[in-house]
């Protein structure tokens, strides 16, 4: 019986891959300017064009559908990236994979080199997991034109999965690399009444407590709304100057 799910998952996962019937909204990012500007650690949003890509920016009403983490050069030189892939599970990829792309750079601001390291570490152990196949037919379930689900219960429907920790979906693995380290994303945050060095009340002020969320409950566009990662966008970090700029002539006709 699981030989039989598992190869129907296969089959699920490969035609939810395959493109769809929309395309990217904005430009493709040139990933030569990616390569100039990436710093271990960054997360890399994708605009994904997939059927799945389409479930997933529908049930996040957002641009974006997979992350990757960038997880420094290989032997070779060649930027890598670390994702959780539908078909192929956890695994590392090229820069290149990217291309014709609409891609965002997400940096995390205060991480140390080696906090960043740690991060990278913790996610290139799991090189080798196998995706949620449960999350994959949650998934599918809301592939139509306009899937009933109420916005309030839209990211639920991302968070279904199995749950199994020998399996990953891309945001949560990534999520959880940052966790290990005890970096924040969109935390939940409590308030508390401040208290003096001996423990007492202080009146009239608060404090905040974090709680770092489940990773399981994370989503691609969180890296982009989060407060703590910074959007990078290259064309201005290699010095982009609009005085430089060609522009047609209008035509005097």
């Amino acid at each position: 019986m699981n030989s039989l799910k598992q190869r129907l998952g296969k089959r699920l996962s490969r035609y939810l891959s395959e493109p769809g019937h929309t395309a990217g909204t904005a430009e493709p990012t040139r990933t030569d300017l990616l390569a100039r500007v990436l710093q271990t650690g960054d997360v890399l949003l994708v605009e994904g064009t997939s059927r799945v890509s389409s479930a997933i920016k529908y049930l996040t009403q957002s641009t974006w559908s997979h992350a990757a983490l960038y997880v420094g050069k290989s032997a070779t030189g060649e930027s890598q990236f670390l994702e959780a892939d539908m078909v192929h599970g956890v695994r590392l990829v090229a820069l290149s994979h990217f291309n014709g792309f609409h891609c965002r750079i997400c940096r995390p601001a205060s991480l140390s080199v080696v906090e960043r390291e740690a991060v990278c570490n913790f996610a290139i152990a799991r090189v080798g997991l196998q995706y949620d196949m449960k999350n994959i037919v949650d998934l599918a379930r809301y592939l139509l034109p306009n899937p009933p689900v109420p916005m309030r219960w839209r990211r639920q429907m991302l968070s279904l999965g199995s749950g199994d920790p020998t399996r990953a979906i891309c945001s949560t693995l990534v999520a959880e690399a940052f966790a290990s380290v005890n970096y924040p994303i969109l935390p939940t945050v409590e308030t508390l009444p401040a208290v003096d060095l001996l423990g007492n009340p202080h009146a009239g002020s608060s404090r905040e407590l974090l709680h770092i969320r489940h990773h399981s409950l994370y989503v691609p566009r969180d890296f982009d709304v989060s407060p703590y990662f910074q959007i990078v966008k290259p064309t201005i970090e290699v010095g982009f100057d609009h005085h430089f700029l060609t522009w047609a002539q209008a035509s005097s006709e």
